[in-house]
């Protein structure tokens, strides 16, 4: 059957048409599906963290304070030293309660330290004291003079933190009020002092932490002046970690990576909620940092900050003190915020 030559005249340019559409969608696709870009390897290559809302199992009747200060020993015990009673808490990595002490015994909790004998070692800046306790809170050293604050060999004034090197020598950032590292022997006699107020190489603002690695090498958190200063064990500087970190806690691991926890520098400020509070405070961000003994930072990892009484899981507000465990889990504890917090490493 013929089509008539009229018709012709109608079909040709409708299929001329649909042939058009056809081809320019294509097109369309085509260049759609170039606009997309490549689809990248959906990876995570570094390590992340998210928070166990659930850790720890705190029993009802204890309270938690501000949370200066935290440790993890050998048995993955995490030390959560708070400012209320009793003090001294402590509880499984998963979270279980095993026992708490040091009500009547410490005033003013700041940060606590286990030495490698499982010793735990805590500094008191209401007592104007660092003392030695087995890990059941008997007490078996305590270094200045309780209650009576002072620069000499028997006082102290302040103290923030103390770390036993590998000969068994003990230092101590004696703290908010002298702005110097004490140096004792193992069984709490004074060796020497240095340091002053100022921000010259051989003074501190606040030395607010303070470390050593398996070498004996000090590492001192000079808060105020946004920088990690380092000694070698007769108090030479030997290094200067400046303008990346306003440092409030130290962990050391075992490989001597250092881990500090506080904020990223910034310039002082007043805020009318805080008027005495020192630079960083109110902090505007939170951060937790790795580095090799050198000072390169290894491994960075941000945290959101809290608002002031409106705290969310996962976040902290004036990060204090950070320690590990044997996995590699952070956890960390807050002033503002008043929780010790578990975050899970996650790869």
């Amino acid at each position: 059957m013929k089509t008539p030559s009229g018709a012709l005249q109608f079909i040709l340019p409708a299929v001329a048409c649909v042939f058009v559409c056809i081809t320019g969608l294509a097109q369309e696709k085509k260049a759609e599906a170039k606009s997309e870009g490549p689809v990248y390897p959906r990876v995570n290559l570094t390590p992340y963290y998210e928070v166990d809302a659930t850790w720890p199992e705190r029993p009802a009747n204890m309270p938690w304070g501000h949370v200066p200060g935290i440790a993890v020993d050998k048995h993955d015990h995490v030390y959560v030293f708070t400012r209320t009673n009793p003090p001294v808490q402590v509880y499984t990595a998963a979270g279980k309660f095993v026992r708490a002490w040091g009500s009547g015994v410490i005033s003013n909790a700041h940060h606590l330290k286990i030495d490698r004998e499982g010793h735990v070692w805590i500094t008191d800046i209401g007592f104007h004291v660092v003392r030695k306790f087995t890990p059941d809170g008997q007490m078996l050293l305590s270094i200045g003079t309780p209650g009576q604050k002072g620069e000499g060999p028997r006082h102290l004034n302040m103290p923030t933190d103390l770390t036993v090197a590998p000969n068994g020598d003990l230092f101590i950032s004696d703290g908010y009020g002298n702005s110097r590292v004490a140096h004792y022997d193992k069984h709490g006699h004074f060796i020497k002092a240095w340091g002053a107020l100022g921000i010259g190489s051989a003074n501190f603002s606040i030395p607010h932490a303070i470390a050593n690695d398996s070498k004996g090498r000090l590492y001192v958190a000079d808060r105020n002046n946004v920088r990690v200063q380092v000694f070698d064990r007769f108090g030479k500087l030997t290094g200067s970690w400046r303008d990346v970190v306003v440092p409030w806690g130290f962990w050391v691991a075992p490989n001597d990576d250092i881990w500090v926890c506080g904020s990223t520098p910034s310039p002082w400020r007043v805020d009318p909620k805080y008027p005495a509070a020192p630079l960083g405070c109110p902090p505007k961000d939170q951060v937790f940092m790795r580095f090799n003994t050198e000072g390169k930072l290894l491994q960075q990892w941000t945290i959101p900050k809290g608002e002031d009484d409106k705290e969310k899981p996962g976040e902290l507000n004036w990060l204090h003190c950070i320690a590990l465990d044997s996995k590699g889990n952070i956890y960390a504890g807050d002033i503002i915020g008043r929780r010790a917090q578990k975050f899970v490493r996650k790869q």
